[in-house]
């Protein structure tokens, strides 16, 4: 696939994107870590109303672009509308253009701990901080983002 580039200049990255609500779940991770699987798992459970309603951005590579204080996400067009899904190939479904990144997932994440430090639960993105989830290789991920997306810190 090529690196298309957004008008800022900054190529597409190798990420999924949904948006759960009004803001967009970013998933990273190595090929193979489950990044579609999460999408499209997040996608069923807005359906199933376990989630605010939950629709695509993208997946496989999405732009990313700062907006204010912000993250914009925005689906490749050549990819828009596009998910893959293991077993079926690539599928169509609903899309919107753009999002709002709320969250940051990643998957495989060398810093999956079972209670991990406070500072490992953010990232920056273009210099923009972003709560995060890191998930180990071996966890189910839907868990604990709609655990991250339906309770707040006690």
């Amino acid at each position: 696939m090529s690196q298309g580039r957004l008008n800022d200049g900054r190529p597409s990255v190798h990420a999924s994107a949904v948006k759960v609500g009004s803001l967009a779940v970013l998933i990273r991770g190595p090929s193979g870590a489950g990044k579609s699987r999460l999408a499209f798992d997040l996608i069923m459970a807005g359906r199933a109303g376990m989630l605010e309603s939950a629709v695509l951005v993208g997946d496989d590579r999405v732009h990313l672009a700062t907006v204010g204080h912000e993250i914009e996400v925005r689906p490749v067009p050549v990819l828009a509308g596009l998910i893959e899904i293991r077993g079926l190939g690539i599928r169509r479904c609903d899309f919107v253009e753009r999002a709002t990144v709320g969250l940051v997932v990643d998957l495989d994440a060398d810093d999956a701990e079972r209670l991990p430090p406070l500072e490992s639960l953010k990232t920056l993105v273009f210099g923009v901080e972003i709560p995060r989830i890191p998930v180990g290789r071996d966890y189910s991920p839907l868990p604990l983002v709609v655990a991250a997306l339906t309770t707040t810190k006690s």
